[in-house]
């Protein structure tokens, strides 16, 4: 059966958005799991903070083994989001915090194993135009992460664990739209493997270090956030009126990092190509630190105002993410493609592990008002070294 790229996009991007939906799956019920699990103010952030762990073991394993171009790039993203699915169903019959939290790392391990094999199938299908397919491929992965958030709106507080349930479910129509529906793309992309023996050359490579300083940046502030922005806003919506329902805190956290997210993604991944990567990096980063240093002085107080900014926040913390990628593969050889993508993935990750932990004891010590400043650290060094990358992109565009 043929499909046309953009039928092949629709059907990836769909793939993403329901898979992706297992990542904050168990975090939107974390009150549910806070009295069942009996979780601690540790134990809660290492629960937000497993995922992330697992996709970086993951993405090293399945780099190491060379999984992608061992294995048929659907089939692998089919059974690792099927796996997933069954992972996250497993949540349900659970009563005990550390066999949680280890589930939840074996379901960030087998995310490994959709969302790289995604931006693979995005390549093969996508030899040109790449900068508005990835874009929104993250969109996607953006709105699928928030997906789990929509879902407890229709979801009585008595049958939270239905989120599991439904979103296990998406995870499971995903694999069958990549390993049934979706069929090979008609020109395979050329092999790039994860080896030691070439990081010397990435760490070598100024642009290629650059843009993942910038991406290191974003990643220090991007996860943190759509980890705590939901718990900030019930918080401060309860402290502005103790009347207010709970559904509108999850509604707009659903808005500021699926819709606003998504769009930020696109438009991003649109204007990225008429202004250039970097100037798109600086406008997000900069942006994107200023909602992270002001938006706790609106705890409690104008509601209004802490919506809009969260809003704002959502759009631009995203709207950069798909750029750094793009930017290395416009910098780094084919020969160690792989090594540079995997080792940006991999030390990104890695880094949002650090700041999903600080996060509640900073609010524990500072109260909410201060909790996401110490996030504006991360956009602001990106901005440095971006700055700088923009002198290599304006040298190839003269070339």
């Amino acid at each position: 059966m043929k499909q046309n790229q953009w039928t092949a996009l629709g059907l990836i991007g769909t793939a993403v958005l329901f898979s992706l939906s297992l990542w904050f799956s168990a975090s939107v019920i974390g009150p549910n799991l806070k009295l069942v699990w009996g979780l601690t103010p540790t134990t809660e952030a290492w629960l937000s903070a497993s995922v992330p762990l697992g996709f970086v073991i993951g993405a090293l394993i399945s780099a190491y083994f060379g999984l992608p171009d061992r294995i048929n790039t659907r089939k692998l993203f089919a059974i690792s989001a099927f796996t997933g699915a069954i992972l996250n169903i497993l949540l349900i019959f659970v009563n005990i915090a550390s066999l949680g939290i280890l589930i939840r790392v074996l379901t960030g391990l087998t995310l490994a194993g959709v969302y790289p094999p995604a931006v693979k199938l995005i390549a093969q299908w996508f030899p040109k135009q790449r900068g508005l397919a990835t874009g929104i491929l993250i969109a996607a992965l953006t709105l699928g992460s928030s997906l789990p958030h929509l879902i407890s709106l229709i979801v009585v507080v008595e049958e939270a664990f239905l989120v599991l349930f439904i979103s296990s479910t998406l995870a499971m129509i995903s694999a069958f739209i990549v390993g049934v529906v979706l069929v090979d793309a008609p020109a395979p992309s050329k092999k790039t493997h994860f080896s030691m023996r070439t990081m010397k050359r990435v760490l070598k490579n100024k642009p290629v270090m650059l843009a993942n300083y910038g991406y290191f940046g974003h990643m220090w502030e991007l996860y943190a956030m759509w980890t705590w922005l939901p718990a900030f806003l019930t918080a401060s919506f309860l402290t502005y009126s103790s009347s207010l329902d709970l559904g509108l805190s999850v509604f707009v956290s659903f808005l500021a990092i699926g819709i606003a997210g998504g769009l930020g993604s696109i438009i991003g991944g649109i204007l990225a190509d008429k202004i250039g990567r970097s100037n798109l990096t600086i406008i997000s980063l900069s942006v994107s630190s200023v909602c992270a240093l002001l938006i706790g002085f609106t705890f409690g107080s104008n509601i209004w105002l802490t919506i809009t900014l969260a809003l704002i926040w959502g759009f631009f913390v995203i709207a950069d993410s798909a750029q750094f990628s793009v930017a290395v593969s416009e910098f780094a050889e084919v020969e160690y493609l792989g090594t540079a993508l995997t080792f940006q993935m991999c030390i990104g990750f890695l880094i949002t592990i650090i700041t999903i932990n600080l996060i509640p004891w900073i609010q524990m010590w500072t109260g909410w008002e201060w909790a996401f400043v110490v996030l504006s650290i991360g956009p602001i060094l990106g901005v440095v070294a971006m700055v700088k990358f923009k002198v290599y992109e304006k040298t190839q565009e003269s070339n």
